[in-house]
């Protein structure tokens, strides 16, 4: 890689007053975005913009994430290694055999709590000066991080180098402007003078420090380990909190990369490098278990299933805990005057990613006399038709199916996929898709599968999360009684995204109120090329914190306020 410029984002630093002057004009742009929640993001989406300035062009990030493979991941200066665990293996079916370092907790924690003390004193505005010089390296690495993330999650590499890249950076850097608002929202200081009427004032001086709580565990997933993961990572270390990343054990390297990085930064900036550790886990061994439950973890961020993430939140009682679980996303159809864009749409969204995304649309509500469009009325089967033929026709050229749906991130996916026709008609089959690039890879369409909400044996299909590229077309009476399962959905199993479909503004407030009720985040008549579960940092929140399906959102001030204690000292004037 070409040494980037002095002084430009990316170069090495030798003091905070560098980093404070290089990025301050960045964390005003990403204040005043959360402010606005105005389009903005200074990380680019296309490939062709990097490769200069000291960022790794196309062929150097694959040759860099080539030369990863098949070797021990070291992170220098980290204490108590006490072996090498290798985890991942590509759902694309090459080889990985990265080792990383296996951590002895009792060596490794001690030395994260040490290094608190200057970091704290540094200040929330150096801190955010840092955090953004660890985004700004990770940024001209994207290339890097796409195969990472790709060879990982199972993501097509351009939704790889997307979402993985520029997306999860955003959603970092997001964070950090929210943790800066909220810790400068208290002055540093102030001269506090209370009046004693003939008698002279009493006068004090106060000083206020934002002090991080401890040590954040930041448990990764599997699917989008830095999308997912960079929110609490920097909100964390933002706030004055070391960060203990315990990736997921199939999807290490996009997070262990950050590790590195970050320590690189916090040892060129002044700080000790500890700040920032990996925990890599044995297959099986379950060391977030352990690690949860210990007193120096004060912070948890975790993205995964229900049952860990209820787990975490009974037995961690000494760590505020930040989950994003399972949910049951939900469309209700009741009109729409674009039937076509309607039918594309939706085609999209239940084909990306082979809907393992958190946002992926799982249950589509529909009348089953039927709904009205721009192209006449519509009956139940037309539409659950039409839109099988809309996911088959998106779909048809293996090509395009390849670059849109990626690879099946484990076994338990295909599973579902297969065991999901004996709940109901198969309206589409899913079929498999070969990768000639990669013969190992398990690519697989989506299926659709018609349930009756009457019937109720078909509960045990839609009230349940069915992770990966599955959906039912459930039919009901009206309307008003798709709203109404919607309401007891989120209410009982939560949901990440709702979308709604309708011509009427009745039925429109209708389906919004029961959003604000529940609380959860509702997306209306998209037909372009937005889609229900794509959200845009600084402006879209991710989850609500409302529902089952998250106890937290992305991002807001709730996200990053309660990572810090303001502590005051007062003396007399």
């Amino acid at each position: 890689m070409t040494a980037a410029p002095a002084g430009s984002p990316g170069s090495p630093v030798t003091s905070p007053v560098q980093l404070l002057e290089r990025h301050r004009a960045t964390l005003d742009h990403a204040l005043e975005a959360i402010r606005s929640r105005e389009y903005w993001s200074p990380h680019p989406e296309h490939p062709k913009a990097y490769g200069e300035g000291g960022s790794l062009s196309a062929g150097q990030g694959k040759e860099a994430f080539d030369a990863l493979r098949g070797r021990r991941f070291e992170v220098e200066g980290q204490p108590g290694t006490d072996g090498w665990a290798a985890t991942e293996a590509s759902p694309y079916g090459i080889a990985m055999g990265i080792e990383y370092p296996h951590p002895d907790i009792y060596a490794l924690l001690p030395a994260m709590r040490l290094a608190m003390p200057a970091w704290r004193e540094a200040g929330p505005e150096t801190r955010a000066a840092v955090c953004l010089e660890i985004l700004a390296r990770i940024s001209a690495r994207t290339h890097e991080f796409a195969h990472a993330v790709m060879h990982t999650s199972g993501q097509a590499f351009m939704m790889a180098f997307q979402a993985g890249g520029p997306h999860a950076q955003d959603r970092g850097m997001e964070a950090v402007a929210y943790a800066y608002v909220e810790q400068v929202r208290t002055p540093d200081t102030a001269e506090w003078s209370k009046p004693q009427g003939k008698r002279d004032p009493i006068n004090l001086t106060k000083h206020f420090t934002a002090v991080g709580r401890g040590i954040s565990l930041l448990v990764g997933c599997n699917t989008f380990p830095t999308w997912n993961g960079y929110p609490g990572f920097f909100a964390s270390l933002a706030t004055g909190n070391p960060v203990l990343v315990k990736p997921h054990p199939r999807a290490v390297l996009p997070l262990a990369l950050t590790v590195r990085i970050a320590r690189e930064v916090l040892r060129e900036a002044g700080f000790d490098p500890n700040l920032v550790a990996l925990a890599a886990e044995q297959e099986g061994e379950g060391i977030a278990r352990e690690l949860a439950m210990r007193s120096e973890i004060r912070l948890i961020d975790y993205t995964g299933s229900s049952a860990f993430g209820d787990w975490l939140e009974a037995n961690a009682p000494q760590a505020q805990v930040f989950t994003e679980k399972s949910g049951v996303n939900t469309v209700v159809i009741d009109s729409t005057g674009d039937y076509q864009g309607m039918l594309g749409n939706l085609a999209f969204s239940l084909s990306l990613y082979s809907g393992q995304m958190c946002t992926t649309p799982q249950n589509l509500l529909l009348p089953r006399g039927g709904i009205e469009t721009d192209e006449g009325d519509k009956s139940y089967d037309e539409v659950v038709d039409d839109l099988a033929a809309a996911v088959g026709k998106l779909l048809g050229d293996d090509a395009r199916a390849n670059a849109l749906l990626g690879a099946i991130v484990n076994p338990q996916v295909g599973e579902r996929i297969d065991a999901a026709g004996a709940l109901g008609e198969v309206a589409l089959p899913s079929r498999s898709v070969d990768n000639p690039d990669f013969p190992g890879a398990t690519v697989r369409t989506p299926v659709i599968v018609k349930l009756d909400a009457a019937k109720p044996e078909a509960e045990s299909g839609y009230m349940t999360e069915c992770f990966g590229p599955v959906s039912f077309a459930v039919a009901v009476d009206s309307t008003e009684d798709a709203v109404t399962l919607l309401r007891r959905t989120i209410r009982e199993k939560g949901a990440m995204t709702v979308a709604g479909y309708t011509t009427s503004p009745d039925v429109e407030r209708l389906i919004e109120n029961a959003c604000l009720d529940e609380c959860a985040q509702l997306s209306l008549n998209l037909t372009g090329g937005v889609y229900v579960n794509q959200t845009a940092a600084f402006s879209d929140f991710h989850g609500s914190g409302g529902n089952p399906a998250a106890n937290a959102a992305l991002c807001d001030g709730a996200f990053v306020a309660n990572r810090f204690r303001t502590v005051e000292v007062r003396r007399p004037a």
